[in-house]
């Protein structure tokens, strides 16, 4: 695997303000950059790849809408490198109205855990006041294993993708990063 993935904390950054779509970069915790994305605007189904740098050679993760548009949708996660099929993320639709809620797939579609915004209370009052950083749970086996935090910037998304409550890998860190960017992507574009 590659070593990319093997880091315990990540900052996710996505700016939006160009007109080409926005720009994802991924550093790990000495502010090196791991992973880049630049995501196409206007797109009906989202197709993500995640590349070791800005220059966009070497694609290493690509995660992928299986629908068009779709208020409950599941995303697939593939390593590029070796074409496995990694797992995928499906947003809970209907019970992210008031708490964003995400399963956890394996590659087999079985349910291994969920990501849950922090509390029901904090989430209803993010939906009116837009300025209320998220944060979220992320559990395996109902243990919490790891968290995204996120930074309040009107310009930049800034999440801290943290996972040292998961020294043994519990979850593929090639999951975790596509669920952190599609925090950043996809729950970015609801409010």
């Amino acid at each position: 695997m590659n070593q990319a993935f093997n880091h315990t904390e990540y900052v996710i950054r996505k700016k939006v303000l160009s007109v080409l779509g926005a720009k994802i970069h991924i550093y790990d915790n000495s502010e090196n950059l791991v992973l880049y994305s630049q995501m196409k605007a206007f797109r009906l189904k989202e197709d993500i790849a995640l590349y070791t740098d800005e220059n966009m050679h070497k694609e290493l993760l690509r995660i992928k809408a299986r629908s068009v548009i779709d208020f409950g949708a599941t995303y697939d996660v593939h390593d590029s490198e070796t074409g496995e099929h990694v797992g995928a993320l499906r947003r809970k639709g209907l019970k992210s109205i008031l708490k964003d809620e995400w399963l956890i797939l394996d590659r087999n579609d079985e349910e291994i855990g969920r990501i849950t915004e922090d509390s029901t209370a904090m989430a209803l009052l993010r939906r009116f006041i837009n300025i209320i950083p998220q944060k979220y749970r992320v559990e395996i086996g109902g243990s919490a294993i790891a968290g995204f935090n996120q930074n309040f910037n009107p310009l930049v998304t800034k999440i801290l993708a943290d996972f040292t409550e998961d020294p043994k890998h519990r979850l593929d860190r090639r999951l975790g990063l596509a669920a952190g960017v599609l925090l950043c992507a996809v729950e970015g574009k609801q409010d």
